[in-house]
């Protein structure tokens, strides 16, 4: 399969309702965001990057980056390489002397590819033999192993299966998300959820911008357009397809999907929703998140 046939389901679709709305899915469906990274992704960037000696700082730093910052929510690729950028100015870790690596085929690569996912990175390691792309996949498919053996059992966050309810009877709704399809596919279908999505959408078929722009460019009018994330990924991925966006604030999950559910979605379908109610609540959600690691404060 082509990277190009990949978003072919999206491409594709043709609307069933008026209205389209995308959910990112980890830490913003799924309470999956803080396992996956501190249990998944943190041990394995230690051991296949041979930072043990600096791990306590690989861990404060991999944790900004994916959970607790303005990036939180990029891809795995750009998210592992600002990880390497932020140690490589730590004192603690100079003072170590602990080689961070370059990994500077992996950035070329990504300059090269939009579907950062394991597939075509296989594809790029068949083609060049690169040995640090090789590391990286090994690297990213370690993670992948992890996330199915221990991120499980973790069920939505209150009101989103009442909010799903709602939204198909009179949206097309799809999972716009950065997260393996095949990993996103388990934990829908494992809570019985698969089925309130017309298309589960994952790294391999594209940025978040392009899944948005493939499913609904030019099929609904922007208004009738809604992003629904947790993080400033999902909002860059509205804007540029001219959406509206709806946060769902870290650490107050629960109480966000309960306004979603008990008053914005009631605006979003009565044309209310857009203007000052919804620059509210992007301003908010801009609070809660910062730019700057509290190491550098």
């Amino acid at each position: 399969m082509t990277h190009t046939d990949a978003a072919k389901p999206l491409k594709d679709y043709r609307p069933q309702h008026d209205f389209f709305v995308g959910i990112d899915s980890d830490g913003c469906v799924f309470d999956t965001m803080e396992i996956k990274q501190k249990e998944c992704f943190i041990p394995n960037i230690v051991k296949h990057w041979n930072l043990q000696a600096v791990s306590k700082y690989v861990r404060e730093t991999a944790e900004f980056v994916n959970l607790y910052s303005q990036l939180r929510g990029i891809n795995r690729w750009p998210a592992l390489t600002m990880v390497f950028d932020l140690l490589a100015e730590r004192p603690e870790v100079r003072k170590r002397q602990v080689e961070i690596p370059a990994a500077q085929s992996l950035r070329d690569w990504m300059q090269r590819e939009t579907k950062l996912g394991n597939p075509a990175l296989k594809a790029e390691v068949a083609k060049t033999g690169d040995p640090v792309l090789a590391q990286a996949l090994r690297w990213s498919e370690a993670v992948n192993a992890s996330v199915a053996d221990i991120a499980k059992n973790i069920p939505p966050f209150p009101y989103v299966r009442e909010s799903l309810e709602q939204l198909r009877s009179r949206a097309d709704v799809f999972v716009v998300s950065q997260t393996p399809t095949e990993a996103l596919i388990r934990e829908w279908q494992e809570h019985r959820m698969d089925g309130y999505a017309e298309c589960i959408a994952g790294q391999e078929l594209g940025t978040k911008t392009e899944h948005i722009r493939y499913a609904a460019g030019g099929k609904y009018q922007p208004a009738r357009m809604l992003m629904i994330g947790d993080a400033p990924g999902d909002l860059k991925a509205a804007r540029a397809n001219q959406a509206l966006f709806y946060p769902i604030i870290p650490g107050r999950e629960e109480q966000s999907w309960q306004r979603f559910f008990e008053e914005a979605m009631d605006r979003f379908f009565a044309g209310r929703y857009a203007g000052g109610y919804e620059e509210e609540l992007i301003a908010e959600f801009d609070r809660h998140l910062p730019a700057v690691p509290p190491w550098k404060k």
